[in-house]
């Protein structure tokens, strides 16, 4: 909301505070001043008469220049193209200050210049509110203007500062003036007179104006004809106050309904009648056809907008924009108001969709005061008498009923404190509620405030508690300590686990990726180890985030593409954040390799970012939480072969449980990329293993190697196990690791075979083994083997 001093002007007295008083004293009621603007800025300025304009000797573009500003006459060096004798022109006097600087004496290619002749454009004023001559040229004022004023900017009117209110999303009233006037007065304890118009458009003569409604989305329509009217210059004070808005004025007409649009909050078009075939208005909907809106731009009307119409055909889109063929000419002499409340919902959706962020349509779409649209016509009828000569003024028509009903909320002074927790005297809280306008009444112990129609925030005895603690200062509130237990500050044990896994990940050279929780269709469709049904946004800021996602990896995927589409080849991220379902939420770990994890170009050293890196970084990490490699267990991967590569994935068990997927991604979804997914919050409730002290042994170890021929459909983890459920030599387990450094499927092996080599390591804590204990455990090793995995031994 944008409301001058001026404008605060109007209403009250507040010539005794400065702008930044009031900015503070509003922002500390509960309205933030976003920020001050001044329409102009300049000192030292004077207005001047140029007496003399020629050719500068030494330039193709300068003008030497002799001004006349009032006491004395100075020869100024001027390289604006517009410039000529005869003009009465502002001038910056050494000096000044303006907004590019300090103006100072000097000598311009050999001639003295002792000043500035100044565009508006160089005195600070918006772009936007100048024209194109006023934008590339000195600013040229009228014949009568005072020479040797020295207050250019208040002669203009823009000796204006502006106030820019951010308003809270239940006081859009306040995007009216006079609503805004009457809150700031309340807050700046000041007394507050709006203009006298009420019943303003209640004259008139018979008419045959016919307004209706054909749609449940505009429940109440106001229609007036103005027969004689006068197109001409609006008056200098509705220029200026347009000019702080940010509304460029246009004509007298025209201005009015912009003004007393943001006096009252209610939009309003103004139609030449002439260019409407029969005096004849309907609201309607259903319309699917293209139509040329105020801007000329051609707009393609849907069945859901709401349209007003004449004889059949549009003459605007309601509450957003009236049409190109209607609007006020110079030409006009006599027009039909329209003034009336729309649904919102449908007024957003319109504009959203046309992409038309109106004025109009703002005001609509946050909601107007009930009582607006009749205040607002009656305003208008008044300035277009007093400004626009109206006559011929016929009789208002009006469709459907004012959906108002007077609201009184009753409480009491101590209901008022015990809320707040103050101490505040009845007094105290009536002055509040009469500068509010609330009107109160006092009986016994019960205070009734009868709300204005303008307060449609106001609901319950909360609301008026919050009106008295923010008129009467947030400092009056006592200060007291909240009573909480003593705690000791430390992360929690999902905290700690969080972060180790972060840094466990992060020192293996992967990095740590935070991307979007809100996703598309098609990356909900494509949730990876998805347990769960998504949940849809009741209104999504676009299709791209319409659902909250059940799975990390199709947006870790989407950092892949975007790397890899920027010639990254190497690329390793993880990411550990929160996914949710109709069901609850939890912490899901996702990681996504391709390339190389690490490499050592020197000594030609490489880990390549595969199946079995991505494998050990996974078993490494679960070994540093506490969850041994005996718990852990890859199986065939049956639960997704859809984004998974079906002969190069896993399922991560966690004894009979399935904790993750792992693995390459599917060719038809992706290339050279491994990824896995795991529910760290069921990593998070297993119970760990102890971490116990074991002293190195002092014995030397001995290494067997073997190699079997086995089926190739055989896990070689089974061969594993079997391995280490005969490592024991006297009830001590004497087998410390088994590595697979080799399998060989070829030439030499039948095509359902495969060959696996393994190196056995042996060694004792109590003694030094020797070679017949050996022997004894690995002729055990064989025999097993060869039975429980139908292996043959290689020779």
């Amino acid at each position: 909301m944008r409301i001058s001093r001026k404008w605060f002007n109007q209403f009250m007295d507040v010539q005794d505070l400065s702008i930044e008083e009031m900015a503070k004293r509003i922002t500390d009621a509960g309205f933030e001043v976003e920020g001050i603007e001044h329409l102009s800025q300049g000192t030292n300025l004077v207005i001047g008469h140029v007496e003399t304009c020629t050719e500068h000797p030494d330039s193709d573009h300068l003008h030497c220049t002799t001004v006349n500003v009032g006491n004395e006459v100075v020869s100024i060096v001027c390289g604006a193209p517009n410039v000529a004798a005869g003009q009465n022109v502002i001038v910056a006097l050494p000096g000044a200050v303006l907004p590019g600087g300090e103006i100072k004496n000097g000598v311009i290619r050999g001639v003295e210049s002792n000043g500035m002749i100044c565009s508006l454009l160089e005195l600070g004023v918006d772009p936007s509110s100048l024209n194109d001559d006023q934008k590339n040229g000195i600013e040229v004022l009228p014949a009568d203007a005072p020479v040797g004023n020295t207050d250019p900017l208040g002669y203009l009117g823009l000796d204006d500062e502006v106030l820019d209110i951010g308003l809270t999303p239940n006081r859009n009233d306040c995007l009216a003036a006079f609503n805004m006037a009457k809150e700031a007065g309340a807050i700046l304890n000041r007394e507050v007179k709006l203009p006298e118009f009420n019943g303003a458009s209640d004259v008139g003569s018979k008419t045959h104006l016919h307004v209706e409604s054909t749609t449940e989305k505009c429940p109440l329509f106001y229609g007036k004809v103005i027969n004689h009217l006068t197109i001409k210059e609006s008056p200098k004070w509705m220029k200026e106050l347009l000019a702080a808005s940010g509304v460029k004025s246009i004509n007298n007409v025209v201005d009015i309904s912009n003004i007393v649009m943001l006096e009252t909050g209610q939009p309003m078009h103004f139609y030449d009648a002439k260019s409407l075939p029969e005096q004849s208005i309907v609201v309607a909907d259903g319309f699917d056809e293209e139509y040329t809106a105020l801007d000329g731009v051609t707009y393609k009307l849907q069945p859901e907008d709401i349209v007003i119409t004449n004889q059949g055909k549009p003459i605007g889109i309601a509450g957003v924009m009236g049409g190109d063929d209607s609007k006020i000419l110079d030409t006009t002499d006599s027009i039909i108001i329209e003034c009336a409340i729309f649904d919102h919902v449908s007024i957003r959706n319109t504009a959203r969709r046309l992409n038309l962020s109106t004025d109009a349509s703002i005001r609509y779409q946050k909601g107007i005061e009930p009582l607006a649209s009749k205040k607002a016509l009656d305003r208008a009828v008044q300035l277009l008498i007093e400004y626009a000569d109206a006559t011929g003024i016929e009789e208002t028509v009006q469709y459907g009923q004012v959906p108002y009903e007077p609201k009184s909320i009753s409480c009491t002074l101590e209901a008022i404190n015990n809320r707040l927790g103050t101490d505040f005297k009845l007094d105290e809280v009536i002055d509040v509620f009469t500068r509010l306008d609330f009107e109160p009444e006092v009986a016994d112990d019960l205070i009734t405030c009868h709300i204005p129609s303008s307060r449609t925030d106001m609901e319950g005895m909360a609301d008026l508690s919050e009106e008295v603690i923010r008129m009467l200062g947030y400092d009056r509130l006592p200060s007291t300590l909240p009573v909480m237990p003593m705690t000791e500050g430390k992360l929690t044990y999902k905290q700690q686990l969080t972060r180790q896994a972060r840094q466990f990940l992060c020192a293996q050279g992967l990095q740590d990726c935070l991307t979007y929780t809100l996703i598309s269709t098609e990356k909900k469709e494509n949730a990876i180890f998805n347990t769960d049904e998504a949940i849809e946004l009741a209104s999504p800021m676009s299709e791209e985030r319409r659902y909250i996602r059940t799975s990390i990896l199709p947006s870790l995927l989407d950092v892949v593409s975007y790397n890899r589409a920027r010639n990254i080849k190497d690329i390793n991220v993880f990411e550990l954040s929160d996914v949710a379902g109709v069901s609850g939420a939890k912490m899901h770990l996702a990681i996504a390799m391709s390339g190389s994890l690490q490499q050592t170009r020197w000594t030609s050293d490489v880990t390549v970012s595969d199946f079995y890196t991505l494998k050990g970084l996974v078993e490494a990490f679960l070994d540093q939480i506490g969850i041994a490699a005996q718990r852990i267990s890859f199986v065939e991967n049956d639960l997704d072969t859809t984004h998974f590569h079906p002969y190069r994935s896993a399922k991560i068990m966690l004894g009979k449980d399935c904790v993750g997927l792992l693995g390459d991604i599917h060719p038809q979804y992706g290339k050279n990329i491994v990824m896995a997914e795991l529910d760290f919050d069921a990593l998070i409730d297993v119970k760990k293993s102890k971490i116990k002290f074991s002293p190195v042994s002092k014995y030397p170890s001995v290494s067997r190697d073997l190699a079997f021929v086995l089926d190739r459909a055989m896990p070689v983890q089974k061969v594993v196990d079997t391995i280490n459920k005969q490592g024991r030599l006297n009830k001590e387990m004497i087998i410390r690791d088994v590595e697979v450094f080799d399998v060989y499927e070829g030439e030499h092996v039948s095509k359902d075979e495969k060959s696996v080599a393994l190196s056995i390591t042996f060694q004792s804590d109590s003694h030094t083994l020797k070679d017949e204990e050996i022997n004894q455990v690995f002729e055990a090793i064989l025999e097993h083997i060869q039975k429980d995995c139908n292996a043959t031994l290689r020779s």
